[in-house]
């Protein structure tokens, strides 16, 4: 595919706008894999490759496991995440496919005690944030397979 247009030219303002935001989301405190997790999970339900190409470049550079990754559709069915993450995966595709059943009170119930109520505002502007740019990049085209990871490497995940 061909790209549409680039956005951020065009738009340097939109771009700007989208950028203080996830600047304040990459530092609010929640763990930068979880929030790799999760970016990459609404990048898989949206179909955004450009975003699936960046995210699972960042979760690799932080030192996310390629069986997470690879899995990360099934997380249900894969037994190596964490209570929290498998929390905010549901909190993710709940938030991400809100038309489907707008975000039962049974799916918000079973993410609350893994989140204080901070983080579960933040989690969502970060969920909010990746389907803004899945839908700039997919519906802009934004080609995919050239983004290198700046990230750093945390400490292993077990």
């Amino acid at each position: 595919m061909k790209a549409r247009l680039n956005y951020g030219a065009v738009s340097p303002d939109t771009l700007k706008a989208m950028s203080s935001l996830q600047s304040y989301a990459d530092t609010c405190g929640l763990e930068p894999l979880l929030i790799e997790l999760v970016k990459t999970r609404a990048s898989q339900i949206n179909g955004c490759a450009y975003c699936l190409d960046m995210h699972t470049k960042d979760a690799r550079a932080l030192g996310e496991t390629e069986q997470r990754l690879y899995a990360l559709s099934a997380w249900r069915e894969a037994p190596f995440y964490s209570e929290r993450e498998r929390a905010a995966l549901e909190w993710t595709e709940a938030i991400t496919l809100i038309a489907v059943d707008h975000v039962p009170d049974e799916v918000y119930e079973a993410v609350r005690p893994h989140f204080t109520e901070k983080e579960l505002v933040d989690l969502t502007l970060s969920i909010v944030l990746i389907n803004g740019w899945n839908r700039f990049a997919v519906g802009f085209r934004s080609q995919a397979g050239k983004y290198e990871s700046k990230k750093q490497p945390l400490a292993v995940h077990e």
